[in-house]
């Protein structure tokens, strides 16, 4: 994963990277990525060679509707941006499958971004592109989910206003999969202009199990040629699936993309890419994915986005998101370090998947270690918080005031006990993964060893003492386009008297090692 001395060695991003998309500005590259119901959405990242990235922020502050986001949708918001830069702005566009195509922009990277600009209304309107041609024009094409709008497997373009805000045609069919024998689920398309071509950049085949195509034409609107550039062939990199084409200061040819790996989501690779005597890219080695390869641009110092944090002030790192839009009250700001999280009652505190206040970062390909220190300070009776991953299935471990029918209401640390929990993918409730533990002293050191196959070990150490296993295994699940989620959390019953003051769960020195 990452650099080595002689190259790098592939997934470049080993994480849930879904959908990347790829620029050069100068001899800087950026990437975006799906972000589908987490907040702030669009991640962005930079790199000075493809291989080692670091955070710049993120370019949609809240999901909108707001309303609609106001509770968790894990596979829906945003889907497969596409990142440009055009006439000095960077511009994104994305498509949400339930509202349609939208806009950000920004004269930098790092902002400020626009507002949301909802460019064309309706269902099923997935993995948008624009094009500015050479004389002007604009153009934008995109895909279709089947779930929404009864289409699938068809490329529609536009003719766009320059300034990214208005369709200036009903659109039309520009590729057809079903017209061509053996293609299906195409989707997902990159718009290009190259050597007097209009080139597609389209996957096809299932994110499982499919390949990448090209498609060329010497008119943004076809007809298309097409032909397969990138497939599995005898490799173990299944998908392999859409992504982005990008050049390097020296005018190198690369291709990122990512692979479906279970409950880690997408990863991202990186492929050479080259142009054949007949004017068709390949990709990878003789259109098969590498393992490695040479740096596209040497001497970078090493890097990977990051994952600790010792949540200075009580703020928190780009890579953390919400799963919902946040609401003002979820954290406490503080001259320390230290997340403190309040646990705010809601009706839905036994299932993770539903609380929009579970602060999440993407669940690194393992084998890692994941740790963080917890205290639980004058919270109410029932009140809980904890580290989970969570996906279609979750487990957590943490810590629980009892409720006070169980003794919990006499407002000592000593009602604090060290629990563990898990709810398999059909349940609706959380159910005991091990026996609750005393904890008088309201202070944990919580573990999680991811395994290379996402399995997880969950164990804690309590003030004094060594860490110890708690219960059985844990495979972590994806949900339906995401990989799965590490969360911190901290909730409350519902039923919490008006008055009770709600407290706080600290966290500090989260680690992944």
């Amino acid at each position: 994963m990452g650099q080595t001395p002689s190259g790098y060695v592939n997934p470049v991003l080993p994480a849930d990277w879904s959908d990347p998309d790829v620029i050069r500005v100068g001899e800087d590259f950026y990437l975006t990525a799906s972000s589908f119901g987490r907040v702030p959405g669009l991640p962005l990242l930079h790199s000075r060679d493809l291989v080692n990235w670091r955070f710049v922020g993120h370019a949609l502050e809240r999901l909108t509707p707001t309303e609609v986001f106001a509770a968790p949708r894990h596979d829906c918001g945003v889907w497969a941006p596409s990142l440009r830069h055009h006439d000095g702005r960077f511009w994104i566009f994305w498509g949400d499958p339930d509202h349609g195509v939208y806009q950000v922009n920004a004269p930098e990277i790092t902002g400020p971004w626009s507002e949301p600009w909802l460019l064309k209304p309706g269902r099923g309107l997935i993995d948008p592109c624009p094009l500015w041609d050479d004389d002007g024009r604009a153009y934008l094409v995109h895909g279709w989910a089947k779930s929404r709008s009864g289409i699938k497997n068809r490329l529609t373009g536009h003719a766009m206003s320059p300034d990214g805000r208005e369709l200036l045609d009903a659109g039309r069919v520009v590729v057809d999969g079903d017209a061509l024998p053996g293609w299906f689920t195409l989707e997902g398309p990159k718009l290009y202009r190259h050597d007097g071509w209009y080139w597609i950049l389209a996957p096809a085949g299932s994110v499982e199990t499919g390949w990448q195509g090209a498609f060329r034409s010497r008119d943004v609107f076809g007809p298309y040629e097409e032909r397969i550039v990138l497939a599995q062939g005898d490799t173990d990199v299944n998908g392999p699936h859409q992504g982005g084409w990008v050049t390097d200061p020296s005018g190198g040819h690369w291709f990122l993309h990512f692979q479906q790996r279970g409950a880690f989501g997408r990863v991202v690779h990186l492929q050479p890419m080259t142009w054949q005597e007949d004017g068709w890219p390949v990709m990878g080695e003789r259109g098969e994915p590498v393992a490695g390869h040479r740096l596209p641009v040497p001497g970078c110092e090493p890097a990977a986005p990051a994952t600790d944090d010792d949540f200075p002030g009580g703020s928190f790192g780009p890579q953390w998101t919400w799963l919902a839009n946040p609401q003002p009250g979820w954290t406490k700001p503080h001259e320390g370090d230290g997340l403190r999280l309040v646990p705010h009652p809601t009706p839905d505190a036994g299932d993770l998947r539903r609380l929009p206040n579970v602060l999440a970062q993407r669940l690194p390909v393992g084998p890692r270690t994941v740790e963080v220190e917890l205290a639980l300070d004058d919270v109410a009776p029932g009140a809980k918080a904890g580290l989970a991953v969570v996906g279609d299935a979750f487990c957590w471990i943490g810590l629980e005031r009892p409720p006070a029918s169980d003794g919990g209401g006499d407002g000592e640390a000593r009602g604090v006990r060290l629990v563990h929990r898990f709810a398999e993918s059909v349940a609706e409730h959380e159910r005991d993964a091990a026996h609750p533990l005393a904890a008088p002293e309201g202070r944990v050191r919580l573990r999680v060893e991811i395994t290379a196959d996402g399995r997880c070990r969950f164990a804690a150490a309590l003030p004094g003492g060594d860490v110890r296993p708690s219960g059985p295994e844990f495979a972590a699940t994806p949900w339906r386009w995401v990989g799965a989620q590490l969360g911190l959390f901290a909730t409350a019953p519902s039923t919490t008297p008006t008055g009770v003051p709600p407290g706080a769960a600290t966290f500090r020195r989260f680690r992944i090692t």
